[in-house]
């Protein structure tokens, strides 16, 4: 019994690993689409392609996110803020939207 507990456990292990190295990759596509973005103007729509294409699809459901329309439209509307991934994760930003938005919440 004791051996089946090991082994769930290590597999769920190995589950959560690899999940964390398919969000990594949709990280990157991101930052890929954002640079597009910058580039030539076309950012929202190579995001939509390639979350749209199979592979895109695969790795959005390894990563354990549904790949539905309404996740496109919010990769598209992210990359469309053109804020990269890893400033839009880190601590400083998110409290200065947070700021912003007792700002205007004062404000109104």
């Amino acid at each position: 019994m004791a051996d089946f507990v090991d082994s769930t456990a290590f597999n769920f292990e190995q589950g959560q690993r690899s999940r964390k190295l398919f969000a990594a990759v949709v990280l990157a596509a991101l930052d890929d689409a954002i640079a597009d973005d910058k580039k030539y103007g076309n950012g929202p729509d190579q995001i939509a392609r390639w979350a749209r294409s199979r592979d895109g699809r695969e790795v959005l459901s390894c990563a354990g996110i549904d790949p539905n329309e309404r996740v496109v439209k919010g990769l598209m509307e992210f990359v469309g803020k053109g804020i990269r991934t890893s400033v839009a994760l880190s601590r400083e930003e998110s409290e200065r939207r947070h700021a912003l938005e007792l700002d205007q919440a004062q404000a109104a």
